[in-house]
């Protein structure tokens, strides 16, 4: 089987790659193409792969190009794992938020909305070409906004795109961990709404007619309830209000003003933080600096450590747990859903995927994050808890927004993309989203298609 990693000089690579070697059964992945306009920063990778690959017998053959074409033909899989404008775009995102006294964060509010508008046009060109070039290939999609960038491609690869996220998989985990649950693959999660906004209703143990639901256990005890990052992040008072554990990402919601002042005082935004250390990584790899593989991982544990800090301080949550740093996140999933598929093995997973009747809130068109039941013949959607209340609302309203992007993405509208940035939940003023469109613009080139 081939894969082929649409932005394969992206420094998570290694972690696909890992789960790649561990992967022993028949059928596996047994030639990885990493593709990338920046042949630098692919020679970087393919060092600290070469180095993963020391000693594992028959590890999977690694080629790289900058030629996309060849890149794709013959693959069995694609992943996109591309960052249109890399990290330098998404520090100009978040500080041109900021300056207009809104988040800036990456795939949630204003710098979401940027990220998409720049991102989708490049998405939707590389999904034609899959279609002519590979159209049996199965693309699983890692590009943030990842349910906005799925829903982009999936106009043009239909189900044949599958979008994917950790957020899910580490919340499910984290909160079987806490209930005792042996097994957290074990459990069935009734979780459902949009990337990054979504809830958590239930988490069931047991045969089919005789399940129990252990979130009323959680929410009885305090301890157990603020004994896990979204615990501590949301704080038990709220948790219980709600009803639900929510996505890590809803804190930006619940918590706006509290967190656009600790972004605002930070000493620097989560994008100027990554650029700067992984830029160090790669400039010392270029300068043929020793141990890839080490170097790497170190700069790796430092992201994670200081991932969602802000929030965190916004919260008094403290520093991240130990067992919130484990391994097990998206490469996993990507793993075991190209598993499903190629060998026909069921398993459950939580997937950005057409929504059809899953939703009612939303059309059948809709990509959204649910559980799914994935075989040789790719995801379904599983029955879900609809959304009540208020969730049905942020659910409504931010899709809205997608549709925006996708509308301005497609006709060069620029009133559509100031209607993006507007309609937000988190954007208060029109006002405000004209004078971001105008920054937004001016920071990127790739913009200039919005008149």
């Amino acid at each position: 089987m081939r894969l082929t990693v649409l932005g394969g000089g992206g420094f998570r690579v290694p972690l696909v790659y890992g789960a790649l070697l561990r992967d022993r059964a028949p059928g596996r992945i047994t030639h990885v193409t990493l593709h990338d306009l920046d042949a630098g920063r692919l020679a970087v990778v393919r060092r600290v792969l070469a180095e993963q690959a020391h000693d594992v017998p028959d590890a999977p053959e690694v080629t790289a190009t900058t030629d996309l074409h060849p890149a794709l033909r013959g693959a069995d899989f694609v992943f996109s794992a591309i960052r249109v404008g890399g990290l330098e775009g998404r520090a100009a995102d978040e500080r041109i938020a900021l300056a207009e006294g809104v988040l800036g964060q990456e795939t949630v509010g204003a710098g979401g909305v940027a990220y998409g508008l720049r991102t989708v046009p490049v998405a939707e060109l590389i999904a034609r070409r899959i279609a002519a070039l590979a159209p049996e290939a199965w693309v699983v999609n890692f590009t943030n906004p990842a349910g906005l960038v799925t829903e982009a491609m999936a106009r043009h690869l239909g189900d044949r795109v599958i979008g994917i996220c950790d957020s899910p998989v580490g919340l499910a985990r984290r909160v079987a961990r806490v209930l005792g649950v042996a097994d957290p693959a074990s459990v069935r999660l009734d979780y459902s709404g949009l990337n990054h906004l979504g809830w958590l209703r239930g988490l069931y143990v047991g045969a089919d007619g005789a399940e129990e639901n252990l979130l009323p256990r959680l929410f009885a005890d305090d301890a157990l309830l603020t004994s896990f990052e979204e615990g501590r992040l949301f704080g038990a008072d709220w948790l219980r209000s709600l009803g639900t554990v929510p996505n890590e990402y809803l804190h930006y919601y619940y918590f706006t003003r509290e967190a656009v002042t600790a972004y605002s005082r930070a000493e620097q935004t989560r994008g100027a933080y990554l650029l700067g250390r992984q830029a160090r990584f790669y400039d010392e790899m270029a300068r043929g600096g020793s141990g890839a593989l080490a170097a790497w991982d170190r700069t790796r544990a430092e992201r994670e450590a200081t991932y969602m800090s802000e929030n965190r301080q916004v919260s008094g949550a403290g520093e991240r747990a130990a067992d919130d740093l484990e391994s097990g996140g998206y490469e996993n999933v990507a793993l075991a859903l190209m598993r499903a598929i190629a060998r026909g093995e069921t398993a459950t997973l939580v997937l950005n995927v057409r929504n059809g009747a899953t939703i009612g809130v939303l059309d059948s068109d809709a990509v959204v994050e649910v559980p799914c039941l994935v075989d040789a013949s790719g995801p379904r959607p599983l029955p879900v808890s609809q959304p009540a209340g208020h969730e049905t609302g942020l659910i409504a309203a931010v899709k809205a927004v997608e549709r925006c992007v996708l509308e301005a993405a497609e006709s060069g509208s620029a009133q559509s993309a100031v209607k993006a940035f507007a309609l937000h939940p988190l954007v208060d003023s029109v006002q405000v989203a004209r004078r971001l469109l105008a920054g937004y613009q001016e920071a990127h080139p790739g913009l200039a298609y919005l008149r």
